[in-house]
């Protein structure tokens, strides 16, 4: 059996969900060109406003044990 998961207000009533927008070609290879831009420890996040994809913000970190000078300034951009 199973239930439908609908967003909730902070008072836990149920809001009105909008149906799921599907990403078009070039957004999806946007996301996948900042993934593979953020290596072994960075971070994604898709920004949405209004259903549509208004931002990709990408977050690179580095392993502080793993450094070797250099490897920051090549990685980068």
């Amino acid at each position: 059996m199973s239930k439908d998961i609908l967003p909730s207000n902070a008072g836990g009533e149920a809001i009105d969900a909008r149906p799921p927008q599907f990403l078009t070609a070039q957004q999806v290879a946007m996301i996948d060109e900042a993934l593979n831009s953020l290596g072994e420890y960075g971070e994604l996040r898709l920004v949405v406003e209004k259903g549509r994809l208004r931002f990709v913000v990408t977050h690179k970190s580095f392993d502080a044990n793993k450094w070797m000078p250099g490897t920051i300034m090549g990685k980068s951009r």
